[in-house]
């Protein structure tokens, strides 16, 4: 099946910045080569920088992510949504789909030195989340 056709899971958040990011770079890592991995904000920023660093430091290159809108993404291809938020109020996907909620703290709230620290466990959070989705794939 081309990209083009595949079922999308759509990892949503707020900023689509951080954990969003985060867990789409996991997600194209170990998802099955069947469905089509992205993710959106309500309110699309900017990739914060922290973000690619945590890939990057367990060698998932996300330097050509960007933060995307719903709009920007097909919807109408959109079979699963996991929303990660926790402090703020998530978004919600228009449509019939399998929702999921992991709320995981915005590592992006952190500053000073700790911070890179604090996308790296958000990351590894996210990365256990995915290994028991994709183990039992699909979700049901």
């Amino acid at each position: 099946m081309s990209d083009d056709q595949r079922p999308v899971l759509l990892f949503l958040c707020v900023a689509n910045s951080a954990r969003s990011q985060m867990a789409e770079g996991l997600a194209r890592a170990f998802a099955p080569a069947s469905i089509a991995v992205m993710s959106a904000g309500s309110k699309p920023s900017h990739v914060h920088p922290a973000s690619i660093a945590a890939l990057n430091n367990v060698g998932i290159d996300a330097s050509t992510h960007s933060s995307k809108g719903l709009d920007d993404i097909p919807q109408d291809r959109v079979r699963w949504v996991i929303t990660l938020c926790a402090e703020e109020v998530c978004p919600i996907f228009p449509g019939d789909v399998l929702k999921l909620h992991w709320p995981m703290p915005d590592p992006a709230a952190i500053s000073g030195t700790d911070q890179l620290s604090a996308f790296e466990s958000v990351r590894d959070q996210i990365q256990a989340k995915l290994t028991e989705l994709f183990a039992a794939w699909p979700p049901s």
